[in-house]
C-alpha cells in the first residue's frame, strides 16, 4: 500500500514516521531543492530540520510520481492554499482514493471549511477524513503520546483510517461530526492568539483561564450555528485542541499574539515566521461567517472575543484596549452561555 502526502510551500510533513514505517510514502512538495534534500539526508531543510525522517520517504517535485500508485492521500497543505493546490492535483488523482486532511482553518475568500473546498473542487462523490486534535509535529515526530480525532461522514472510512494511523504512542478516535471537528481545529488557532496576547501584556494564569474558557463558549456557540454537535468541542478537536495551542510553547498562533501585544507589526511578524499562523486568515473569515448567520447586533455580544481579536488583527484596536473592552462587557448567567444565537 502507497500513501501520498501532499504539501503545499514545502511544508514539513505532520510527523507522521509511525505511519511512514509501514507504508512507504510520497511525499510531493512544489519545491525541487526540498525535494533532493529530504532524498538525500532524511531532512527537511527548513522546518524541524534537526529530526529525522524515516528513510522509506520518497519526496518528489511530480504528482504524476507521487500520486500514480496511492492507495490514500493526506492533504498537508495551508488552509488558504488548499483550493488551488486541489485544483492542480485533481487531474493526477485516482478516482475512489480516500483523502485525508489535516489542514486547520476557514477559507479566507469564501468563509468555507475543508470539507465544503474538497466537494466543490473534487466533488461531491469524493471520499475525505479530517484529522483534528492536540498533535504538535515535534511531538509526534518524538514519539510522544498523542490522541487525535478523524472525522468522516462515512464512518467505515473513519475507522478505516483510525485503525490504520494508530499506534501505542498515538491513537486516534473517531467522528461523525466533521463540521464540528473543522470548526474546532480553527477556532483554536484564534484563540492561541489571544491568549499569546495575555502572556505579552504580562497577565497571569486567571486572566488566561477566563480567556480561554469563554473563548471555548464562543467556538461552541459557533458550531450549533452550524448545525455541529455541543459535545464535540468538550471533545479532542475542541478543548484538547485549544488547551495544547493556547497554553503550548511550539504553537505558532500564541507567538503571533505575544509578539503583537509586545508591539511588533503584524506583518513584520507574519515574515519572520517559518510557518503559516492559520489563526490570522481564519478570524477574518470567522468574522464574516458569523455575521451572516446572526443579526447584526448580535455578534459582538455573543462573541466578544472573536470581535475583538478581528479588530486587533485589523489594527483598529491594541491588545490591551481588545482585553479592557472584554473585561466591562456585560455579567450573563454561565449556565446559559452556550445557547446558539438567533
Amino acid at each position: 500500500m502507497t500513501v501520498s502526502v501532499k504539501l503545499g510551500s514545502a511544508q514539513h510533513p505532520p510527523g507522521y514516521q509511525f505511519l511512514f514505517d509501514r507504508y512507504p510514502p510520497y511525499v510531493n512538495t512544489k519545491n525541487q531543492s526540498v525535494a533532493e534534500h529530504i532524498n538525500a539526508h532524511h531532512r527537511h531543510p527548513k522546518y524541524l530540520s534537526d529530526l529525522l525522517i524515516p528513510n522509506t520517504v520518497r519526496a518528489t517535485t511530480d504528482p504524476e510520481e507521487a500520486l500514480k500508485d496511492a492507495n490514500y492521500i493526506i492533504h498537508a497543505v495551508p488552509m488558504q492554499e488548499s483550493r488551488s493546490y486541489l485544483k492542480s492535483m485533481k487531474s493526477f488523482m485516482k478516482e475512489n482514493v480516500p483523502i485525508l486532511s489535516v489542514a486547520k482553518g476557514i477559507e479566507r475568500n469564501t468563509c468555507k471549511l475543508m470539507s465544503e473546498i474538497i466537494a466543490e473542487e473534487l466533488g461531491e462523490d469524493q471520499r475525505c477524513a479530517f484529522l483534528s486534535g492536540p498533535s504538535f509535529a515535534r511531538e509526534i515526530m518524538e514519539s510522544q503520546p498523542t490522541a487525535v480525532v478523524i472525522a468522516s461522514t462515512e464512518a467505515s472510512l473513519a475507522k478505516e483510517l483510525a485503525e490504520m494511523l494508530s499506534c501505542i504512542e498515538f491513537r486516534c478516535h473517531t467522528s461523525s461530526d466533521v463540521a464540528g471537528v473543522e470548526l474546532g481545529g480553527a477556532i483554536k488557532n484564534v484563540l492561541a492568539i489571544a491568549a499569546g496576547m495575555c502572556e505579552g501584556l504580562g497577565y497571569g494564569m486567571n486572566t488566561m483561564s477566563s480567556l480561554i474558557t469563554r473563548g471555548c463558549v464562543e467556538m461552541s456557540r459557533m458550531g450549533l450555528i452550524m448545525g455541529a454537535r455541543e459535545e464535540t468541542f468538550v471533545g479532542l478537536s475542541g478543548v484538547g485542541d485549544t488547551f495544547a495551542t493556547c497554553l503550548g510553547p511550539l504553537s505558532r498562533n500564541r507567538r503571533v499574539g505575544y509578539r503583537l501585544a509586545k508591539g511588533e507589526s503584524l506583518s513584520a511578524i507574519l515574515e519572520s515566521m517559518d510557518g503559516v499562523s492559520e489563526g490570522v486568515s481564519t478570524v477574518l473569515a470567522l468574522e464574516e461567517l458569523i455575521k451572516r448567520r446572526v443579526r447584526p447586533n448580535i455578534y459582538e455580544f455573543k462573541f466578544p472575543i472573536m470581535a475583538s481579536i478581528a479588530q486587533i488583527i485589523r489594527g483598529n484596536i491594541t491588545p490591551e484596549l481588545g482585553l479592557n473592552v472584554l473585561m466591562r462587557y456585560p455579567i450573563r448567567d454561565e449556565s446559559r452561555s452556550s445557547a446558539a444565537p438567533k
